[in-house]
Formats: structure tokens, C-alpha cells, sequence
């Protein structure tokens, strides 16, 4: 089974990558990190990307109708020169973990980046 640091440096080796997260997106704790973080330190951008996903995991408009599980499975967030990834981690326990892929946008594959982050999520929870 991957190791924490073994799915960040996987996910670090997808096309465009400038950095990724895993985090606790109920409490916005950083729980590892590689390369780079938009803000420029990951806990700020773990809290803030806790909140966003948040919003949408809670959101009774995204809910599916006679379905108990997180109904989020992934959020992609675009700007105008980045990806973001948010891949929400589902376990066997109650936890609210996530992958936070940042993408250069001239450099990324959107599809592809998305298949393999939820890839290393699997084998993350899985092994």
C-alpha cells in the first residue's frame, strides 16, 4: 500500500503539477504536502481550500436524492492560468480526506490529471 509521501510524489509527476496537498477538509489541517502551494505555504491553502470544498460537500444541493455517502466525489476549480483538483477520499471510517492537485493550465491534461488523481486516491485508501 502507498505511503502518504508516495501518492504526493505520484501525484507530483502528473503533467503540469505545481504542487498538491493532502487534508483533513473538516478541519483544513495539512496532513502532507509537495512542491509548490498557490499562497505560498500549504496550511494557508489546506484551510482555504477546506472551506470551499465544504460549502459543497454540506450543500443540500448537491445531495443525491435516498443517498446516505458525501455526495462530492470531485470539484474542479479553473482560472484563467490553473487547475485545481479537489478529490474528495472516501474511507471505510467517517474521515474527510482530500487531494488538492494545483495544475499549470498550458502545461495540464484537465481529463487525464483527474483520472490519475483519483487513481492515487484509491490506492491511497485501498492499497
Amino acid at each position: 500500500m502507498p505511503g502518504i509521501d508516495d501518492c504526493l510524489s505520484q501525484a507530483m509527476g502528473i503533467a503540469g503539477a505545481h504542487g498538491v496537498t493532502l487534508l483533513d477538509w473538516g478541519s483544513g489541517l495539512e496532513l502532507g504536502a509537495a512542491g509548490r502551494s498557490p499562497a505560498d505555504d500549504h496550511a494557508v491553502t489546506a484551510a482555504e481550500a477546506s472551506d470551499l470544498v465544504r460549502l459543497a460537500a454540506e450543500s443540500a444541493s448537491f445531495a443525491e436524492p435516498d443517498e446516505a455517502r458525501l455526495p462530492v466525489c470531485d470539484i474542479i476549480l479553473t482560472t484563467r492560468g490553473s487547475y485545481h483538483l479537489f478529490c474528495l477520499i472516501g474511507t471505510v471510517f467517517d474521515s474527510r480526506l482530500l487531494l488538492h492537485l494545483w495544475l499549470d493550465r498550458s502545461e495540464a491534461n484537465l481529463a487525464v490529471a483527474r483520472i490519475r488523481l483519483q487513481a492515487l486516491a484509491e490506492e491511497l485508501v485501498i492499497g
